[in-house]
């Protein structure tokens, strides 16, 4: 328990510092960084001028799996958790998922950085980080966490590569559509990726949703 709770925090300080050095490579316009974001965008750019439907496909795709979308499909889990009396995963999802939406604007406030001048869609917010990045990431990891263990093991492993490829693909379509830059979505997953990790530590023994915390005793069994 104390090696999984070691190598939890460790990915956790290597994510945090993935985020510094995007947020510094940024506010002190570090050379390197421009390039790999400008590498990315100017290509997206010439393929939405060639293809009028490239911006509508991404724009719909990051819509349909962003994460307001994933937020309302956890408050459903979270009600069918608190029916069931699992206060935990509740709580789990709550702090994780649904609160991650506060993190990302503190993080956007404290750096306030423009949403690329060849956005093609419009885009609330400052760029860094990636909203959608960040949520999608923690949405994912927090149903993962929960729901595996109540699925076969066979399924489990079909559903962790759906959750990489959707992780994946979002952060993909915000460049595509050049709401972000690159350093954006790393940035996103990274402190996603931190911040769960944090919610895993600070709620511990999340069980899975079909499980309750508690169990009434039997009727007359009081003494």
């Amino acid at each position: 328990m104390r090696a999984h709770r070691g190598r939890l925090v460790g990915t956790a300080v290597v994510a945090v510092g993935l985020f510094a050095v995007m947020w510094l490579g940024y506010a002190w316009q570090w050379s390197w960084v421009a390039r790999v974001d400008a590498w990315a965008l100017e290509p997206m750019d010439r393929l939405a001028e060639a293809y009028p439907g490239w911006a509508t496909a991404w724009d719909v795709y990051c819509t349909v799996l962003g994460p307001g979308a994933f937020r309302l499909v956890t408050l459903v889990v979270i009600v069918v958790a608190l029916i069931r009396r699992n206060i935990r995963v509740a709580m789990f999802l709550v702090i994780s998922v649904e609160l991650s939406g506060l993190v990302t604007e503190i993080a956007k406030g404290l750096a306030d950085r423009p949403r690329p001048d060849t956005a093609m869609v419009s885009a609330l917010g400052s760029s860094f980080p990636s909203g959608h990045a960040l949520g999608v990431m923690v949405s994912v990891l927090a149903l993962l966490t929960v729901g595996l263990p109540a699925v076969r093991a066979s399924r489990r492993g079909w559903l962790v590569t759906l959750g990489v490829a959707v992780v994946v693909t979002i952060g993909l379509g915000r460049v595509a559509l050049n709401v972000h830059h690159p350093s954006d979505v790393i940035a996103g997953w990274a402190l996603g990726y931190a911040y769960f990790v944090a919610c895993v530590l600070l709620v511990p023994r999340v069980r899975p949703v079909t499980q309750p915390d508690e169990t009434p005793a039997a009727h007359g069994s009081e003494r």
